[in-house]
C-alpha cells in the first residue's frame, strides 16, 4: 500500500513540475529581465516624443519615421515639451522613442538639473545633427549682446526644457541671474515667435536646428536679429560645460543674417526605451545610417548627419545594445 502512495505521490509531482514549467511558473522574479539584449518581438507601434510641433524636432522626426516605417513596425510622432518632457515619458511608458538633447539627456542620466533622480530607462541610438543655441530678439529692442538681455522681457523656452538650461548657462556665462536679472517667461518655439511678433517680449532662447521654421515665418513680418554670444561667453560656456561646441550662423542658418554671428551648439540625440529588443533597436540604428540620403532629400537637417559624431557625442549615456551592435558592424567602433 505504501509503495502504490509513493509512485501515486512521484507522478502527481512530476505533473505539478511540467505544469509549473508550462505555465512559467518561477516564482523567483529576482532576475533582471532584459529585453534589450534579446530577440524578444517587435514594438508594432513606436511612439515618438519630439517638440513643439513648429519647431526641428517635429519636422526631422516626421521625415525620418516616414522613411523608416517598415512591415513589422510603424512609428506615431508626437508634438511634446521637448527634450526633459520625452525622457520622462520614456521613463512612464509614453513613448518608446524620443529625440532629445545631449546635455539634457545626460542631465537625466546622472539625476541632475531638474531631474530629481536618476532616469536610466533609456539608452542611445545615435547623435543627428547639430542643434544651435539661437538669441532672436527684436530689432526694436536694441538687444545687440548677452549682457543687453539684463531688465528685459525674455521668453527661456518651456520649463524644464533643454533650452530652458542652455538659457540658464549662456546668461549665468554673461553674469546675469535667470531667476533675478531678466523677466523671463516660459514658451515654446511658436509661442515665443508670436510673443516677439507682438511685442510682449524683446527676445527668446530657442535651441534647434537651423532655420528654425517658427524663426524663418516670424522674420518675414517682423524685424529680428540673432545675438552674438561673444567670445568671452562661448569660452567660459565651453569651459564650464563641454557639451557646448562653438557655431557661427550665417545667411546659410537665415537669410536675414548679414554679418556672421557667434554662438554655440548641442547634439540632437535619437534615444530608445530599454525595453526594446536588441533586433529592433539594431534595425531603426541600420535604417537610420543607410537610409540617410532619403532622409536628407526629404528635410535640410538629413543633410548635417554623419556618423563621425553618431557616438562621441553622448557622453555618459549607453548605447542600446542594438545600436552599438549596428556601429561595430560598420567599424565605427570597436
Amino acid at each position: 500500500m505504501k509503495k502504490k502512495l509513493a509512485i501515486v505521490i512521484s507522478i502527481v509531482l512530476v505533473f505539478a513540475t511540467l505544469f509549473m514549467a508550462a505555465c512559467g511558473g518561477n516564482t523567483d522574479d529576482n532576475t533582471t529581465k532584459d529585453p534589450a539584449n534579446s530577440a524578444s518581438e517587435m514594438i508594432a507601434k513606436v511612439k515618438v516624443g519630439t517638440g513643439g510641433n513648429t519647431g526641428t524636432y517635429y519636422g526631422f522626426t516626421t521625415a525620418v519615421c516616414q522613411i523608416l516605417n517598415t512591415a513589422d513596425y510603424t512609428f506615431e510622432v508626437l508634438s511634446t515639451g521637448g527634450s526633459q518632457a520625452n525622457i520622462e515619458g520614456i521613463e512612464d511608458g509614453d513613448y518608446q522613442m524620443a529625440i532629445v538633447q545631449n546635455d539634457v539627456m545626460n542631465y537625466a542620466y546622472a539625476g541632475t538639473n531638474g531631474f530629481a533622480s536618476q532616469i536610466q530607462s533609456f539608452s542611445a541610438i545615435g547623435c543627428v545633427y547639430p542643434e544651435v543655441c539661437q538669441i532672436i530678439a527684436t530689432k526694436a529692442s536694441g538687444i545687440t549682446s548677452v549682457a543687453d538681455l539684463k531688465g528685459k522681457n525674455v521668453a527661456v523656452g518651456d520649463a524644464g526644457s533643454g533650452v530652458y538650461y542652455n538659457a540658464t548657462q549662456i546668461l549665468a556665462a554673461a553674469g546675469i541671474d535667470i531667476d533675478k536679472d531678466i523677466n523671463k517667461t516660459a514658451a515654446s518655439f511658436g509661442d515665443a515667435a508670436t510673443q516677439l511678433k507682438d511685442g510682449s517680449i524683446d527676445a527668446a532662447f530657442i535651441t534647434a536646428g537651423t532655420p528654425t521654421p517658427a524663426i524663418t515665418e516670424l522674420a518675414t513680418a517682423t524685424d529680428v536679429v540673432v545675438v552674438d554670444l561673444g567670445e568671452e561667453v562661448i569660452s567660459k560656456l565651453m569651459t564650464d560645460f563641454p557639451f557646448y561646441a562653438k557655431y557661427e550662423m550665417t545667411a546659410a542658418d537665415y537669410d536675414f543674417i548679414a554679418e556672421p554671428v557667434n554662438t554655440v551648439a548641442i547634439m540632437a540625440t535619437f534615444v530608445v526605451t530599454n525595453d526594446m529588443s536588441e533586433d529592433q533597436a539594431y534595425q531603426i540604428t541600420k535604417d537610420l545610417w543607410e537610409k540617410q540620403a532619403d532622409i536628407a532629400a526629404a528635410h535640410a537637417k538629413g543633410k548635417e548627419m554623419t556618423t563621425d559624431v553618431a557616438v562621441s557625442a553622448i557622453g555618459d549615456v549607453p548605447l542600446h545594445p542594438g545600436a552599438e551592435r549596428f556601429y561595430k558592424e560598420a567599424g565605427i567602433i570597436a
